[in-house]
């Protein structure tokens, strides 16, 4: 925004002069004594210089020419004959005296307008200019009790690592803050802005947004350190769905058959879905802070948390000692030619398998690339609108199976995913206890949000035996209020039936 501000301001202060001008000239000619040019002789004019042309032609385009020299005579007799009338009208004496009204009223409202907006826009642009010229890690806040304080969180995190981290640190962050730690921290970054490998910004997001076991398996091999925005506002978890969703286009297991992720977030109320829950990102970000929220401490260490709650850091143990090794070995740097600044580089062969199953995604901005998956492209863009996805397109028409047709029209009906699920003994011995989790549940019955269940349940198959302290569950409360298509939703997910609540009586 920044930019664009600085590119085009001057060019519409410009324009903007040239319009306002426009107006205060015409407003001035009004007064003077001044007749408009009535176009009379406009035909008269333009034949000889056309008409000398012609002679020089030659002979075989005479007739040629003297058509064309009658219909652009007959063109400009009929443009003088309309013109002038109207240009008589438009200076006479009582035009004359409308337009000098209309200008006085004009030149009035320029006057009026001037002293009354232009005094707040000069303000408002003053105010704005000082706004963008302060820099953007440190700015100003009031505390609850009104007291102005400055945070400096962002740069005391970044000069933090340049002072208790070794030279040969790997910092991993969303890919915002890449320049910054690079340019105020001096330590190596996993991506910054200039990363233009839209599979790369992929992997990032993979990481953060996959279980911390399995996202500690990829980024002992990438980082020493994990640098996380959090606090609010615009933090990483405000950031969350665009890491999902990149990840998703380059690794689509991530949110099978859902480009957008919609089930990585947050129900409403707050309470974060089954696969947000378990993400890394989540964990480094709500540590200690959410009851129950703790990151492994034989994975991850806390090491640094601002002063304000802007920044966390988080030390990587049990960092891949050869994987470091073997990137920082010159011999496997990929340059574009010998001494090059520009080195792509390459992955450790720790994370050959993962690299494996990259799809590569021509991003829409790729004009070079003349496409991507368009089938992905549609899909995305119609959940992204709340419409219905499109059908999938397929290079040979197949027999329609009741299988496929079920997959084409998915219902209650419909086989749920294949997800690793408890024993029924298990469902019988649960605990029962009032939680957040017995909360959104008994919520969500109730205002019958199909969409959000199916989504919970997508992941977490395992919820529909959660009973609170008097022993009743989902398939109660769905009772209850009526809910057939929640019900039918539950059955399809091995409820049990069975079970009795505290007084003995079946759902």
């Amino acid at each position: 925004m920044m930019r664009l501000i600085l590119l085009t301001g001057p060019v519409c202060a410009s324009l903007s002069g040239l319009a306002l001008g426009a107006v205060l000239d015409w407003c001035l000619v009004q007064f003077l004594d001044f007749e408009f040019f009535t176009g009379a002789d406009t035909a008269g004019g333009a034949a000889p210089a056309t008409a000398k042309k012609s002679k020089k032609s030659h002979s075989a385009s005479k007739d040629k020419a003297k058509k064309s020299l009658e219909r652009h005579e007959l063109i400009e007799s009929t443009i003088a004959s309309v013109k002038a009338p109207l240009l008589e009208l438009y200076n006479s004496a009582p035009v004359k005296s409308i337009r000098k009204l209309g200008a006085v009223a004009a030149m009035v409202v320029l006057l009026v307008g001037s002293k009354k907006y232009g005094d707040e826009f000069w303000v408002y642009s003053h105010q704005l200019a000082e706004q963008l010229s302060s820099p953007s890690i440190m700015f100003h806040a009031q505390l609850k009790d009104g007291s102005t304080i400055t945070v400096d969180d962002y740069r005391q995190a970044y000069w933090w690592l340049r002072d208790n981290t070794p030279e040969d640190a790997r910092v991993m962050a969303w890919w915002d803050y890449g320049y910054q730690i690079s340019g105020i921290a001096n330590r190596t970054t996993i991506a910054d802005g200039n990363t233009w490998n839209h599979e790369h910004i992929a992997t990032l997001g993979r990481c953060l947004t996959a279980p911390e076991k399995e996202a500690h398996r990829i980024v002992r091999h990438l980082a020493d350190y994990v640098l996380i925005w959090t606090g609010g506002g615009g933090d990483d978890l405000a950031k969350s769905p665009h890491m999902a969703r990149i990840g998703n286009s380059v690794y689509s297991d991530i949110c099978p058959g859902d480009p957008t992720c919609s089930q990585f977030g947050f129900y409403q109320g707050g309470q974060p879905t089954p696969m947000m829950e378990e993400s890394l990102l989540y964990k480094l970000h709500s540590h200690l802070y959410r009851p129950g929220v703790q990151v492994d401490p034989d994975r991850f260490k806390e090491v640094y948390r601002s002063k304000y709650g802007k920044v966390r850091i988080y030390q990587v143990l049990k960092v891949s000692k050869e994987s470091k090794a073997w990137v920082a070995d010159p011999a496997n740097r990929v340059c574009d030619a010998p001494g090059s600044w520009y080195c792509v580089g390459q992955y450790p062969p720790a994370l050959n398998k993962l690299i494996a199953r990259q799809k590569n995604f021509a991003q829409l901005e790729d004009f070079n690339s003349g496409g991507g998956n368009e089938e992905y492209t549609r899909e995305y863009m119609a959940r992204m609108n709340g419409e219905a996805p499109p059908p999938k397109t397929s290079k040979s028409p197949k027999k329609k199976t009741s299988k496929s047709i079920k997959a084409q029209n998915p219902t209650t009906e419909q086989e749920p995913p294949k997800i690793k699920r408890r024993s029924k003994k298990w469902a019988g011995e649960r605990p029962w206890r009032n939680t957040e989790e017995t909360s959104l549940m008994f919520e969500l019955i109730e205002k019958n949000d199909v969409k959000t269940l199916e989504q919970w349940l997508s992941t977490n198959p395992d919820a529909v035996h959660i009973r609170s302290g008097d022993g009743r569950g989902p398939l109660w409360w769905a009772k209850e209020y009526g809910r057939t298509e929640i019900i039918d939703l539950f059955k399809l997910y091995k409820v049990r039936t069975d079970l009795g609540d505290a007084q003995g009586n079946l759902p």
